[in-house]
């Protein structure tokens, strides 16, 4: 099973980091683990005080009292004092997104808990959030907590009730599983292992699998469905049904859809995926299974690549 040890929680003061502090928390108790949170101030550039200084070179200087931003820390954190959980608190300064990254190297953080923000249309789409820059540079697995938490009663300590893991049998998305089976023993949580067959899967014309050779899609249906539930079965060892319920559910459609659709239909705690390799070019423009399913879940979404 896997081990967390560290985690990594950034925070904006916002109430979406907030939320991202409980369930950062919740983690870090049932794997005895250590919290930090971690707050990026913004840099301002030296020629912004032109007028006082108009001969000093262009540099960067922080553009929050640190002190004071500690002590705000100190109060965010202390909200959590009832859960008995030691809070670590470190300040960065620079690019949110790139210092979050390299923090989380430095630290060998195990797992990065943060609040998105919700942001949407052409603004978000071509330059990207901090939590969507995080979840394509990030090195261990990531959870985002949307902002639909954000107004409600704070959570209780044992939370991810339900869990919704979909497969799609890759070393990720496997890797992604052994995290669900993990929480879900940890939370004695319901397990849903979700696998979403494709109506016209996107692989490459020289694929030679069996089931492309199919002549026609209900053919290639029938067949990637039956292939599905056995692997399925194997996927899932006995000794995890032993600790906590688990049910396999098989769709048909569009990957990221299913996955919201079911996650909300059985008011899901969490959601965990694995997240392909793919190019940033590609992911910048044309998104991925992963960034779908942040974007529109309404529950935290743990991703993780291998």
């Amino acid at each position: 099973m896997i081990q967390i040890q560290h985690i990594l929680c950034p925070t904006d003061f916002s109430d979406c980091s907030q939320r991202a502090l409980d369930h950062a928390i919740a983690l870090a108790k049932w794997y005895d683990a250590r919290v930090t949170l971690f707050h990026v101030s913004a840099p301002v550039p030296i020629s912004a005080y032109a007028t006082v200084a108009p001969m000093m070179p262009s540099t960067l200087v922080a553009g929050e009292n640190q002190n004071d931003v500690r002590h705000a820390m100190q109060q965010f954190a202390s909200r959590d004092a009832a859960t008995s959980a030691s809070v670590d608190i470190e300040l960065g300064e620079g690019n949110a997104a790139t210092e979050i990254v390299a923090k989380a190297a430095a630290a060998h953080s195990d797992l990065i808990v943060l609040g998105t923000h919700g942001r949407s249309g052409f603004e978000r789409f071509m330059l990207g959030s901090v939590t969507e820059k995080v979840l394509r540079k990030a090195e261990c697995p990531v959870v985002t907590v949307p902002p639909r938490l954000a107004a409600s009663a704070a959570i209780p300590a044992m939370t991810f009730k339900r869990i919704v893991c979909a497969v799609d049998f890759s070393e990720c998305s496997l890797r992604a599983l052994e995290y669900a089976m993990s929480i879900a023993q940890e939370a004695n949580a319901l397990l849903t292992v979700l696998h979403v067959v494709e109506p016209m899967p996107n692989v490459p014309a020289e694929d030679d699998s069996p089931l492309l050779a199919m002549k026609t899609i209900k053919e290639y249906i029938a067949a990637a469905e039956e292939e599905g539930r056995a692997l399925l079965q194997k996927v899932i060892p006995d000794q995890v049904r032993a600790y906590c319920q688990v049910e396999t559910v098989q769709t048909i459609g569009k990957p990221y859809r299913e996955i919201v659709r079911v996650a909300t239909e059985q008011a899901a705690d969490l959601i965990v995926l694995g997240v392909h390799g793919r190019g940033a070019v590609d992911l910048m423009f044309f998104g991925s299974t992963a960034q779908h399913v942040v974007r529109q879940a309404a529950c935290p979404v743990l991703t993780l690549r291998t």
